[in-house]
């Protein structure tokens, strides 16, 4: 069993579940398997988060990319998705779980998109657990976004060009009011980002398991954190030990 430093829990964890497919088809089961498997998954690292003290956790759920694969596949995940707004929001709120999504809402379908908002606006107030899914979302399109909205807001005369640094910019971005992550989980051993928070991880710790996420538990999670906790954050500076040197 892992011993954590309670001090030391990371504010903001965000997770790429990737091997749902490949998982399946170790086990010779259609890749929607594992995508149901994956969503008990997330169930069990949102109440291991919670009870470990962490603030955010943000799950890359769907890609802008993710649209180009199967019909099948993309329509499955959607039901996924749509299932667990039924079934989980109640119980989120109830334990004051705030629930958001990020992303672009062109094309999510219509009814989906509803009970998203309709999630988003029971839960607001919570103040426990915040739950992000990146649905339909790419990082360089979020930044182009942002990039628009300031340029409009230029041109209105709602702000001056001097205006304009890192902290506004940041503002303009979906993730606004939320910590940037301290932790990047990537599971299946893939070692990249994938077009994921790409300003936000600036100074994240990178985390890549071997484990396909179906078969990431909580033990795994504990893990991370325990190597998370294992490393020192520089934000760019030096060692602690060699500033008298």
């Amino acid at each position: 069993m892992v011993m954590l430093n309670k001090e030391n829990i990371p504010k903001h964890v965000a997770i790429i579940m990737d091997g749902n497919g490949r998982w399946a088809r170790n086990k010779g089961f259609p890749r929607t398997a594992g995508h149901r498997e994956g969503i008990k998954r997330v169930k069990e690292i949102i109440k291991a988060a919670g009870e470990l003290g962490v603030k955010v956790v943000t799950f890359f759920a769907f890609s802008a990319e993710n649209w180009s694969r199967p019909k099948k596949e993309v329509d499955a995940l959607m039901r996924y998705l749509d299932n667990f707004l039924d079934k989980e929001i109640a119980g989120l709120d109830k334990n004051n779980i705030r629930f958001m999504v990020i992303g672009r809402q062109d094309p999510i379908p219509a009814g989906l998109l509803q009970k998203i908002k309709n999630a988003e606006l029971k839960t607001k107030n919570n103040s426990g657990l915040t739950i992000v899914l990146a649905l339909n979302y790419g990082a360089r399109q979020e930044i182009s976004d942002a990039a628009k909205k300031i340029a409009q807001a230029v041109i209105e005369g709602r702000l001056k060009v001097s205006d304009v640094d890192v902290d506004l910019f940041g503002s303009y971005l979906y993730t606004k009011g939320l910590p940037d992550p301290d932790l990047l989980i990537r599971t299946s051993g893939q070692m990249r980002v994938s077009n994921f928070l790409l300003w936000q991880l600036s100074y994240a710790e990178f985390y890549f398991p071997d484990k396909f996420w179906p078969d990431f538990r909580r033990a795994d999670f504990e893990e991370a954190i325990s190597e998370y906790q294992k490393r020192e954050r520089r934000f760019g500076g030096i060692d602690a030990g060699k500033k008298s040197n």
